[in-house]
């Protein structure tokens, strides 16, 4: 998953640390350098595929390069980063939002690394003064944490277990991990020298990109596969209990169906499967030097894999396979292309359960079309069978535009009164039902208000039964006791009006 690199360059950052028994010192920002370049030396060898950015911080924030997988191109910047004033996390952490969001959105997870001397900063901008005041925050920003997307936090101290600093920032920096609701981490090195610093940089890349490896098995044919990124185990909240899936390393072909059928269902998460090339290839006997050399110079591109086979199989005939992942838990497998001519094997992750696809219906019952006769072979999507309890379709205001038309239309109707009064209350209730369910109550009364506004520039060509009806329904609306969502706002009788 992507990763986020926060640098602390405020002074302290400066001090200098013995690293020797002689006189040969260096700074904690140049012990971060080092530990940061390892950790991306480890993941240029074990995990090419990750997006890593870098961001410096002290008061303020500076973005020095964006996600990028060109790793090298990060090392370079740290060389360039001048020191700064003091430190100011709370700021930092804003600047991760606005990064991430503007990337990745609010739905991928992403990972932070804070790598830091210990100091939380002092004054009002420090970490200790930003927590205590996570209660009493009117008129300013919300706390950046937790973050408006899923991040877990990581935060590397390059002091000593000793440092009073450390000791007293320790509860602030566990505070801050525990309000992002994931399991992050404070580490440590045992020494504050290069040796250690890269080790536990090292150590922690490898505990944040374990690459998950298993095994992909339609019927008797099966591949030994790589999932990029690693999936984690996914959390369901319920009212009464909180259930945790983890992923089996199994993920055994169900079935197939057609690409256009399974559309864009609410996933979890997307895997790209990649083969396994670690595996050693399987000592053969030989009978002579000569055939065991020709055996460990195959290229690997001419060994069968039911990989490609089911890639290209997908990609030919459109199709998706439906794959179980664990105990009643589901996804795709699918070609997806994301150029012309290239193209790779993709894994949809569906949330736990079996009817989670509204269109397909329950995915237990579904079965290859040669067991059924042909008037038992139905299509998609699947009408249920209970019967829905409305109407017309629900009203959905995302944007302001289709507020506005609402109203637009409602006005429309009212000018063509009385020949439009049935279609007016029908709009009116319409919009004053959505209204209340979605607590919406300001909306009555500025729809009143537009009303009065209605008499008020009726040109004297208007049927007088406009005037009254728009000023009998203004009065309705304005009515607390008129606010339940079963009541309905029924035309006034005028004389104007059929009896």
């Amino acid at each position: 998953m992507p990763t986020v690199i926060l640098l602390d360059v405020s002074l302290s950052m400066t001090r200098p640390v013995q690293v020797g028994e002689g006189f040969e010192t260096i700074t904690r920002k140049q012990l971060a350098e080092l530990g940061i370049n390892a950790f991306l030396d480890h993941l240029s060898i074990h995990s090419k595929l990750e997006f890593i950015s870098l961001m410096a911080f002290s008061s303020l924030y500076e973005e020095r390069c964006p996600f990028t997988r060109d790793y090298n191109a990060i090392k370079a910047e740290l060389k360039n980063i001048e020191d700064y004033d003091k430190t100011c996390i709370e700021t930092a952490l804003h600047g991760v939002n606005q990064m991430v969001l503007g990337e990745w959105g609010n739905n991928t997870a992403c990972q932070i690394l804070l790598v830091t001397d210990g100091h939380t900063g002092i004054g009002p901008n420090s970490l200790k003064e930003s927590i205590a005041s996570l209660n009493q925050r009117n008129n300013q920003l919300p706390y950046p944490v937790p973050f408006t997307f899923p991040g877990k936090l990581h935060i590397v101290c390059l002091a000593s277990p000793n440092d009073l600093n450390f000791i007293k920032s320790k509860a602030l920096f566990q505070r801050l991990i525990d309000l992002t609701g994931y399991d992050g981490s404070i580490l440590l090195p045992e020494n504050l020298n290069e040796s250690s610093v890269t080790t536990l940089f090292q150590k922690l890349a490898e505990d944040m990109y374990t690459n998950f490896k298993g095994t992909l098995k339609c019927g008797n044919l099966d591949s030994k596969v790589v999932l990029s990124p690693a999936p984690v185990a996914y959390t369901k909240l319920t009212d009464f209990e909180c259930q945790t899936y983890n992923m089996s390393d199994l993920i055994e072909v169900c079935g197939f169906i057609s690409v256009s059928d399974v559309g864009s269902p609410m996933a979890i998460s997307r895997h790209l499967i990649l083969p396994d090339n670690s595996l050693t290839k399987p000592e053969i006997s030989s009978k002579n030097d000569t055939d065991s050399n020709e055996e460990e110079t195959t290229d690997e591109s001419r060994v069968p894999s039911f990989c490609v086979l089911l890639h290209g199989a997908l990609r030919v005939e459109n199709m998706a396979a439906l794959v179980s992942i664990g105990d009643n838990w589901y996804g795709f497998v699918y070609s997806w292309a994301d150029s012309k001519k290239k193209s790779n094997l993709m894994l949809t992750i569906l949330t736990p359960g079996s009817d989670v696809i509204p269109w397909l219906g329950d995915l237990n019952y579904l079965g290859s079309a040669e067991s059924f006769t042909p008037d038992q072979i139905g299509s998609f999507p699947v009408k249920p069978v209970e019967k829905r309890s409305y109407s017309q379709n629900g009203v959905v205001w995302i944007r302001q535009a289709g507020l506005q038309s609402d109203i637009q239309k409602i006005l429309r109707h009212a000018r063509k009164l009385p020949e439009k009064t049935q279609q007016f209350y029908k709009e009116l209730n319409r919009l004053r039902k959505a209204a209340i369910s979605l607590g919406f109550l300001d909306l009555l009364n500025g729809l009143a208000y537009i009303f009065d506004q209605e008499c008020i520039q009726l040109p004297s060509s208007a049927h007088p039964d406009c005037a009254l009806q728009l000023q009998h329904a203004a009065d309705v609306l304005r009515k607390t006791q008129n606010r339940d969502i079963k009541y309905l706002v029924m035309p006034l009788q005028t004389n104007y009006s059929s009896a």
